[in-house]
């Protein structure tokens, strides 16, 4: 993806403010310090130096400003948002919309480039440190070293939207996987819980791990194995229909000890550089690390960040288990698990390295200017309007029907049913685009279409650009949206619906500039772009 670099304008100005009232300051400071010149006369304005900086100053961002006007009003394929009534709705509407989405991306959506980079290194520097220490510090828990240890594997691997260029607002939220290194007295047999026919469609996507002895030259017995492996199974293992199986959370139970272990070892060495603490997330959720910045940093970037930290079992080929799995749809209970399962031995699993991968091969077809990756971090964008005067826990529960993941696989959806972004996703287009992306979302709401897993079974996409191991190509395909009963989905598809149709009056009342703000739509177009009679 190509990154334009843009003056940012409140951060511009603040930087050069100081830097010329330091300058004035120093100035007067080597003046004060001449004790040979005489005391200016009477009626001469010693304060002159600093009213001309200032008039300067004032003048420069009068001078940008305006070309920031005449910029936005003059962007390609669009007119003023203001027009004759004589006109068609088409012309007006869209013109109109693709000024005020271009506006709100660049006030309120597009990360700094510079920010976000300075982010991710600090980011991967205090975690490479803290993983480096717990792989060298050991593993405490129910088995304390030894060959039947866990321990971490050494690296770590970064994942999200931070990390395939289409992230929103602020980086300051971060996801990285943790991967184990296990005994090589054990192997695991993984496998996926969507053939079972009743469980619940919450859990269609999680997996359970069997312990195996591994293949041996040496013709180890299974009896002396099972002895060997006490250890290990009655630590990490929990019975599943008559096996031991690894247990999601007792794995997350230790995994949060070493982290609070290994993070007491580098704190010392990382009191100079942030300030670092760890809140462990219970049995729900990951613990996360939070960096916030040293007194004494003077760094351009200074940001508090929280950086969750995933422990994951590598599968092959980029492939993660992950603890704790995706919590359950308020219609999938744990207390549903048919035929013996038990909610610890429940794992979920990340494809984000080929999900990555699909979107490197989407980037190598895509024409110059092709705007995806934009339209799904304005999609973001709307959603959180849609949030806007929800309460906390109506926002919460459209917040996970419309999860990121959820946009993103709406987007690779359409790319991949198009053939790959054509010149149709130019930028000059941003508004239709959009327009498609939300159809095609109403559509799965509404059960219309299906929006599968991109990567689970035998039809997902991600195949295609690089290998998948067995147990994930033998997997029955996901619906994402299945765990949601039909009520909820219709409510949200409403809302989304209503969302689209405001949202020129949303863009010009939540971001922007305010000169946006004089020039609304005419009332006969504020409703278009989808039928009255769509919920």
């Amino acid at each position: 993806m190509s990154v334009r670099y843009t003056l940012n304008l409140k951060v511009f100005w603040p930087v050069v403010t100081g830097l010329c009232t330091a300058l004035v300051c120093l100035y007067h400071a080597l003046r004060s310090t001449e004790g040979a010149r005489a005391e200016p006369p009477d009626g001469v304005d010693s304060g002159f130096p600093l009213l001309k900086v200032a008039i300067l100053l004032l003048l420069g961002y009068i001078l940008l400003r305006c070309r920031h006007t005449i910029r936005q009003r003059l962007l390609p394929g669009s007119s003023r948002p203001c027009g004759h009534a004589n006109f068609s709705a088409r012309s007006l509407q869209e013109p109109g919309l693709s000024i005020l989405l271009e506006s709100y991306y660049e006030h309120e959506v597009r990360l700094s480039p510079h920010v976000l980079g300075h982010s991710k290194a600090h980011v991967s520097r205090i975690v490479g440190e803290l993983v480096q220490a717990g792989r060298a510090r050991g593993s405490p828990g129910p088995i304390t070293g030894g060959a039947l240890a866990l321990a971490f594997r050494g690296d770590f691997i970064q994942v999200g939207s931070a990390y395939e260029q289409h992230k929103i607002r602020r980086p300051d939220s971060f996801d990285v996987l943790v991967p184990l290194r296990f005994p090589p007295q054990v192997a695991l047999e993984p496998r996926n819980l969507g053939t079972e026919p009743t469980l619940a469609p919450a859990f269609r996507s999680c997996f359970v791990c069997a312990l195996k002895a591994p293949p041996s030259p040496s013709g180890t017995s299974t009896g002396q194995w099972h002895r060997d492996c006490k250890p290990f199974a009655e630590g990490f293992c929990v019975d599943v229909q008559g096996r031991r199986h690894l247990s999601a959370t007792l794995v997350l139970r230790w995994f949060q000890a070493h982290l609070q272990r290994s993070l007491a070892t580098v704190r010392y060495s990382l009191e100079g550089r942030c300030r670092v603490s760890l809140t462990p997330g219970g049995l729900e959720q990951p613990p996360t690390l939070h960096i916030l910045p040293c007194r004494t940093d003077y760094g351009c970037c200074r940001l508090s960040m929280a950086v969750r930290l995933i422990p994951a079992v590598h599968l092959g080929d980029g492939v993660f288990l992950v603890a704790p799995p995706p919590p359950p749809s308020p219609n999938g209970a744990l207390s549903e698990l048919p035929g013996g399962l038990r909610a610890e031995a429940l794992w979920g699993v990340n494809t984000a390295r080929q999900e990555q991968k699909l979107l490197g091969w989407l980037q190598e077809r895509a024409p110059p200017g092709a705007c995806y990756l934009k339209c799904l971090q304005l999609l973001k964008a709307l959603r959180d309007l849609g949030a806007r005067g929800l309460d906390p826990t109506a926002a919460t529960h459209w917040g996970r029907i419309l999860s990121s993941y959820v946009l993103k696989t709406v987007l690779l959806a359409v790319l991949l049913k198009e053939g790959g972004p054509t010149h149709s996703w130019d930028e000059a287009h941003l508004s239709e685009c959009l327009e498609k992306l939300v159809k095609f979302l109403r559509d799965c709401l509404l059960r219309r279409r299906d929006l599968f897993h991109c990567v689970l079974g035998p039809g997902g996409a991600a195949a295609e650009v690089g290998p998948l191991p067995k147990v994930l190509r033998e997997a029955a395909p996901v619906d994402l949206l299945a765990p949601f009963d039909q009520h909820a989905r219709e409510l949200a598809a409403a809302r989304l619906l209503s969302t689209w149709r405001r949202l020129p009056q949303l863009l010009r009342a939540y971001g922007g500039p305010r000169y946006l703000a004089r020039c609304p739509l005419p009332r006969s177009q504020r409703n278009q772009g989808f039928p009255e009679d769509e919920p």
